[in-house]
């Protein structure tokens, strides 16, 4: 299936000369998110995925779908102040500053092979932050999966130690 027909590229958002790739067409259509959503899984099938470790918020609906194939949990990164028990907190660089994310201190367990999932891969920070998260709880990535990339702006570069897979690629 061609993906990419499924994506809306929408101009000037959130800011002038950004070309937004809005996954919420791909969606909206059962067919193409079933189908999305089955080829992420079968990148993943063969990895002995323990967990699957999604970003907010598309992080969540791309990760929960496949762990719910997969029959194995899901894990939330939140923004800070979001999550109601124990979490472990990593900065990040942003383009104007920093922010932060958050997870449960005991969402990972040492050893567990996590897939982390998200809808894009831009710049990669947002990645990178969840993998110091993982590892730093103890577990291994396995894997990371994304919808989209943005080969252009060399995200993948701070992944280069790490397996990933890319659905569709601009």
């Amino acid at each position: 299936m061609d993906f990419k027909q499924y994506i809306t590229v929408v101009e000037d958002f959130p800011k002038e000369g950004v070309r937004f790739k809005d996954i919420t067409t791909l969606m909206e259509n059962g067919e193409a998110y079933k189908q999305a959503i089955d080829e992420m899984v079968k990148y993943a099938q063969n990895r002995n995925i323990d967990v699957v470790v999604g970003p907010e918020a598309r992080g969540f609906v791309v990760g929960c779908p496949i762990a719910y194939s997969l029959e194995i949990g899901f894990v939330p990164v939140r923004k800070a102040g979001k999550l109601p028990r124990e979490v472990l907190e990593v900065d990040y660089g942003l383009e104007y500053g920093k922010d932060s994310l958050n997870i449960h201190k005991s969402s990972i367990k040492p050893g567990q092979r996590v897939l982390i999932t998200d809808d894009l891969l831009a710049t990669g920070g947002t990645i990178e932050a969840t993998i110091k998260m993982v590892e730093k709880l103890g577990g291994i990535v396995a894997g990371i999966a994304f919808m989209i990339e943005l080969s252009y702006l060399d995200g993948r570069d701070k992944l280069d130690d790490y397996d990933v897979f890319s659905l569709m690629e601009y």
